[in-house]
């Protein structure tokens, strides 16, 4: 039990460390490029669309980083 709750606690500092250093990553539905690949009629992979969840960036905020600047923006609107 011990040991199980020492691994969850060196995930979850991992996890809040990577979200301090690096709070984008890439995107998952373009995969980082910031469009779509389409195919062509010989079967060449061609750009496409500008993706739609990134803006064309290629990146996302990760999910632990956006729940901390929920935190902060509600501390931050309460304390005024």
């Amino acid at each position: 039990m011990l040991t199980a709750i020492a691994c969850l606690l060196i995930v979850t500092l991992g996890y809040g460390i990577v979200c301090a250093a690096q709070p984008f990553g890439r995107c998952r539905r373009c995969r980082g490029f910031g469009f779509h690949f389409k195919t062509d009629r010989r079967g060449r992979m061609r750009r496409g669309k500008d993706c739609r969840r990134c803006k064309a960036t290629g990146y996302r905020i990760r999910t632990g980083r956006h729940l901390y600047n929920l935190a902060l923006r509600l501390y931050r609107e309460g304390t005024r």
